[in-house]
């Protein structure tokens, strides 16, 4: 099974198997990753699943829609590396995906 491995701005990482098809919010909420509260169930409504995408993995993303641009508007701390788990599917070739927890949600 594929992994995605989460850093907290500790720097502390979770590298947890990851099901192609669910949402990268989805695998960290049931993998209990701290900093991803997701509490919109996944709706693209709340940015409490912000990460940021490290560059060597940004091309190999989805691009983002219209709604999730808006909302990142609102996140604290975006850059150009930030995404909304919520809105990205696992596949197998995303395999050791690395995502950053911004400190805001540590």
């Amino acid at each position: 099974m594929a992994k995605v491995i989460f850093i907290e701005s500790s720097n502390a990482e979770h590298c947890v198997e990851a099901e192609p098809g669910r949402t990268l919010m989805q695998i960290a909420v049931d993998n209990m990753v701290p900093g991803i509260y997701g509490e919109c169930g996944g709706a693209c409504s709340c940015a409490t699943c912000h990460v940021y995408v490290d560059p060597e993995w940004q091309a190999r993303l989805p691009a983002r829609s219209s709604d999730e641009a808006f909302m990142l508007e609102g996140a604290q701390e975006p850059n150009e590396h930030s995404r909304l788990c919520c809105q990205v599917k696992m596949y197998e070739e995303l395999d050791g995906l690395v995502l950053r927890i911004p400190l805001s949600q540590g």
